[in-house]
């Protein structure tokens, strides 16, 4: 099954499969099981993150199945990120490697900066990963991502890391990191769906040769706070209700099918194995 999903190239040579297996809120045990199942199915790219407190189950699972003889580490394409409080220049080292630990890994294939502004440092247990000032809010640091850049392209040099780039960054800051970089973001990871495309964003990123991948391709429908885009009505549309009867697909299946159509690459952690068959079916005719 592996062999069937398409491949995305970036502009330095290395290439990243389309559909990526997303591990926010993918803990312990089962966590562990989740991960090996969508191994098991077909998943090659894992997507995780420092923040998301999991890079130990994720390098668990992945070490495992290679022990196995399943897969080998270059069957992967492991993705994390190096989080907002950890952008000060001489942090990155040690943040990276605290990644690459927790994973059990001698590379990753994607090093991303999470989010465009920095945090401030208290230390890298998990409690102190956001800070707050004195008078209850979020204490956020004055340094440069631009500075943070030039430290991850050290990264690069150094061979640990295959590629790096961006999540969360609009037009203006991508095009203030652009002018800075010796090494262009390989890609830039957002929230993108039917419900919020991104048109304008995508299309500065084609222009520039870095490619998108979506987060929360059906919507952030997991998140129950005032400042989500909750896209469960895209699910429920009857023109998407349409298309799934018409081919035999979820309505979950159906959105996927557009993206790739669309030309992006997502990150998905819902409902692996269906989610996964969205290959094997044209909605042509």
């Amino acid at each position: 099954m592996w062999a069937s999903v398409p491949r995305v190239k970036f502009f330095n040579g290395f290439e990243i499969p389309l559909i990526g297996l997303g591990t926010y809120l993918t803990k312990g045990e089962e966590g562990v099981r989740a991960i090996k199942q969508a191994i098991d199915i077909g998943y090659r790219h894992i997507d995780t993150a420092y923040r998301y407190g999991n890079e130990c189950e994720v390098g668990r699972a992945l070490n495992e199945k290679i022990s196995e003889g399943f897969i080998t580490r270059e069957d992967l394409f492991v993705t994390t990120k190096l989080w907002n409080s950890f952008h000060a220049p001489m942090l990155v080292p040690e943040a990276f490697q605290r990644s690459l630990q927790n994973l059990q890994l001698e590379y990753v294939d994607l090093y991303l900066m999470h989010m465009p502004m920095g945090l401030a440092f208290r230390g890298f247990r998990e409690q102190d990963l956001i800070t707050y000032d004195k008078s209850g809010k979020v204490a956020f640091s004055n340094v440069d991502f631009c500075d943070t850049w030039k430290a991850m392209e050290d990264l690069v040099r150094g061979g640990q890391v295959r590629s790096i780039g961006v999540s969360n960054f609009n037009c203006e800051q991508l095009s203030r990191l652009l002018s800075k970089a010796n090494i262009k973001p390989v890609t830039n990871q957002v929230e993108c769906n039917p419900g919020f495309t991104q048109k304008p964003l995508i299309q500065f990123c084609r222009h520039h040769g870095i490619t998108v991948t979506a987060f929360s391709p059906m919507g952030r429908v997991d998140r129950s706070d005032s400042s989500c885009r909750v896209t469960a009505d895209v699910l429920q549309h009857p023109q998407v209700a349409a298309i799934g009867a018409k081919y035999g697909k979820t309505p979950g299946q159906v959105v996927l099918r557009y993206l790739t159509l669309a030309r992006y690459r997502f990150r998905n952690r819902q409902t692996a194995q269906k989610r996964y068959r969205i290959l094997t079916y044209s909605t042509s005719g």
